[in-house]
């Protein structure tokens, strides 16, 4: 928890006076929104909420809480889910980056954009189809989430078989240190050779470095064809066996490759106004397969020609005739995600292991929750290309608040260990923030830690930046 400054009323009273207008919120019913995050889960009352509307204001705001110590946390959509950018409790000021939202410019010879950090995703992937293009970072917070916290998190989603995660697609950055400097990498250069990437120490940084105020992103041609089936199969192992096909039978024409069991299907069936069993029977695990081109590729053919050459692996299937039908078929996705909690608080995990090893993962870490806690609801889904699986946990019906704490603790250990076990990562995409914190240090190694704790004292030396989120809090007021 960081220190309250001394004197902390004249410290945000000075504050006002470096915004424009509009620029610092103080009352708390304006606070309200900037205090909770998507998930509900995590709160935190802001000291103040700083509004800058440009770079130039992002670094004299930056400038005076460098030299007055106080204590600072970056926040875009608040669609986050490990508490990284809520405030600590009173003590921190929030700075918010939503009047940061232009597209500065949009090249599709380049096929480059450069979008402040403040513009919602949603409006940067719509102006790049205007120009004909794709920003392809998809993923269903992308009508509220900000480039800034896409980038600062490294996001990842639906896309990442085939586009890779963000920081795949980031060409540069404008970024304010917390002593107020403004460090301008943002280029939209594909080849840039000239010593260190600076721009990778910010990206996945979860705000503990710097402040991301706009980035130059990858584009590419938008797709003239989008085919989508979703197929039913015996198992998770035959999923991946269909996978392995898939990457070779679709080549780089392979956009998602989505993978669910049947829980999840089952969760979409009765959440869902008017979706029923989408093969006509049950099945233990379901993929969502999406190709995409431009060209003259005849794809919806080459679809179904992949599709009749695995016919040992898939029991049956459907391929959408027309786009709208194909988007109903992730609403199957979709719904079960938005719904997968009953209303409630359910535990939310993001691991990965290798490709290679996710069947065998997943039967384990399914039976090693299953002999831990019975009583829990497992609901089972994932990025299958990318090894990411997301194995999440809904207590059963009338739990009681200490109780879910404790039910939580005990599968996210459960989960954890398997994943270690098979050299896993715990969080594949949602970052550490403060809830993963505990269970990233104690697997950290040594070299790993003095390296990072090394990175963050060199450029936040104050350590006002985010302090708490990821490595170990420090007081700001016992720094120079």
């Amino acid at each position: 928890m960081n220190a309250v400054p001394p004197n902390s009323a004249s410290l945000i009273a000075a504050l006002a006076g470096v915004l424009s207008d509009g620029g610092l919120l103080t009352e708390a019913e304006d606070m309200a929104r900037y205090s909770r995050d998507w998930s509900g889960d995590h709160f935190g009352r802001p000291l103040a909420v700083a509004r800058p509307s440009s770079v130039e204001d992002m670094s004299a705001l930056m400038r005076h809480c460098h030299a007055e110590r106080i204590p600072v946390v970056p926040q875009g959509g608040l669609t986050g889910l490990v508490g990284a950018a809520v405030a600590a409790d009173g003590n921190e000021v929030v700075v918010s980056l939503e009047r940061m939202n232009r597209i500065r410019s949009i090249s599709p010879i380049d096929f480059a954009m450069v979008v402040e950090a403040g513009c919602i995703l949603e409006d940067a992937k719509r102006a790049a189809e205007e120009s004909d293009c794709i920003l392809p970072i998809t993923f269903g917070a992308q009508g509220s989430c900000r480039i800034g916290g896409n980038v600062a998190t490294n996001a990842g989603g639906f896309n990442v078989l085939r586009y890779g995660m963000t920081r795949d697609l980031v060409l540069g950055l404008e970024v304010v240190l917390a002593d107020g400097r403004i460090w301008n990498g943002l280029k939209v250069l594909r080849k840039d050779n000239r010593g260190y990437d600076l721009k990778q120490v910010f990206i996945g940084s979860e705000g503990t470095l710097g402040i991301v105020t706009a980035a130059a992103l990858k584009l590419f041609p938008r797709p003239t064809q989008i085919e989508t089936a979703l197929v039913g199969l015996r198992s998770v192992e035959d999923a991946m066996a269909l996978y392995a096909r898939a990457r070779r039978g679709c080549s780089d024409l392979l956009t998602a490759f989505e993978l669910i069991l049947r829980g999840g299907i089952e969760i979409t069936m009765r959440e869902g106004k008017d979706f029923h069993e989408p093969l006509g029977k049950p099945y233990p695990a379901y993929v969502l397969i999406e190709v995409s081109s431009g060209g003259l590729i005849d794809l919806k053919d080459m679809l179904l020609s992949f599709l009749a050459g695995v016919e040992d692996l898939v029991e049956d299937g459907i391929v959408a005739s027309t786009r709208a039908q194909g988007e109903r078929l992730w609403l199957y996705r979709e719904i079960m995600v938005e719904r997968q909690g009953r209303g409630g608080r359910y535990l939310r995990t993001d691991v990965s292991v290798p490709i290679s090893k996710l069947a065998d993962f997943v039967t384990d870490a399914l039976f090693e929750l299953g002999r831990a806690r019975p009583d829990a609801l497992p609901v089972t889904y994932g990025h299958v290309g990318d090894g990411n699986i997301h194995l999440n946990v809904v207590p059963p019906e009338g739990m009681a608040a200490e109780a879910i704490e404790h039910l939580f603790e005990e599968a996210e250990a459960e989960i954890f260990a398997v994943v270690d076990r098979y050299g896993g990562s715990i969080s594949a995409e949602h970052g550490i923030g403060r809830v993963k914190q505990r269970a990233f240090l104690d697997r950290i190694d040594p070299v790993t830690l003095d390296l990072a704790a090394g990175i963050k004292d060199a450029i936040d030396p104050r350590h006002i930046l985010s302090n708490g989120r990821i490595l170990a809090s420090a007081s700001a007021l016992d720094y120079r």
